[in-house]
């Protein structure tokens, strides 16, 4: 398998530079706090690479490997890419709901509460004021949309990226949808343990079906997400530490997010019935 360079992406250059040393004071000046690099625990790299993946039984042994071969972005975009259809992602999911009352929506204080003289207090004409407890808000959050637009080409892109990046900690397994006859977590469980997965770590399932008693038997998992091709979302896809794909999935995904110009043939073949019709279209209004 080719090697290419990777890019952490919650990487930091504070973690990286020789002068991040720390003095408490003068007589601590030979006492220096050194800051190791943090773990990665996401990397994208540089170049689209087929990955070969293998390939597990319902038992946990070895039965075989597949290639997954999805497109990447190149190095000097990638981690804006990435960050681009997360971050759309996350603000599309925002409902912008939040509202609060000026000082003209709040009910009551149309009364004055006290006289304006002979009181030794301060003018109030009104109880519902913002200086006081009840009031209206000043400058507060009114309904908004939050949303943005992001192309369809670069929220695949990102994906898939993502997703090509992770292929090291990524396995292929066997179709299990029948192998449960009931639901029972401690099977599931028993079941990730065989392919060396730890319940304890974060783990995305990604099965173009998915049976009701897989599903029973793997929602009270806290740390495990099941989706499917219609649910895969890029959030999920870089906050789980392991990678499950079934056979199908991977069919999906590089027909999907394969490395190939299908796209661009065929906006070319548009393009030329378009120029065609064009032609066709002017030869007509010269002949009449």
């Amino acid at each position: 398998m080719a090697t290419s360079s990777s890019l952490s992406f919650f990487s930091s250059t504070i973690f990286f530079s020789n002068s991040n040393t720390l003095h408490s004071s003068k007589q601590q000046q030979q006492k220096q706090l050194i800051f190791k690099p943090k773990q990665q625990q996401f990397s994208i790299r540089s170049e689209a690479a087929a990955a070969t993946i293998p390939i597990l039984s319902f038992d946990g042994t070895e039965v075989g490997s597949t290639t997954l071969n999805l497109k990447s972005a190149p190095l000097d975009t990638a981690r804006a890419v990435v960050h681009r259809g997360l971050t759309t992602d996350l603000r599309n999911q925002r409902r912008g709901t939040a509202s609060t009352l000026t000082r003209a929506q709040v009910r009551g204080g149309g009364i004055k509460p006290y006289p304006q003289k002979k009181t030794g207090r301060a003018r109030r004409g009104s109880n519902r004021t913002p200086l006081r407890p009840g009031g209206g808000v000043v400058f507060g959050p009114k309904p908004k949309d939050w949303s943005v637009k992001i192309n369809k080409k670069e929220k695949r892109l990102a994906i898939s990226t993502a997703l090509s990046s992770a292929t090291q900690n990524a396995i292929v397994v066997e179709e299990f949808d029948d192998k449960f006859e009931k639901p029972k977590t401690k099977e599931f469980i028993d079941l990730m343990r065989r392919w060396g997965l730890d319940p304890k770590e974060k783990s995305l399932f990604l099965m173009t079906e998915v049976s009701d008693n897989v599903i029973l038997s793997s929602r009270n998992i806290s740390t495990l997400k099941m989706l499917t091709p219609r649910t895969l979302n890029l959030f999920d896809i870089l906050d789980s530490e392991k990678l499950v794909f079934t056979k199908s999935a991977v069919e999906f995904l590089n027909e999907r997010y394969g490395n190939d110009d299908d796209d661009d043939d065929d906006w070319e073949v548009v393009d030329e019935e378009e120029e065609d019709g064009g032609e066709v279209e002017e030869s007509a209004e010269s002949s009449e």
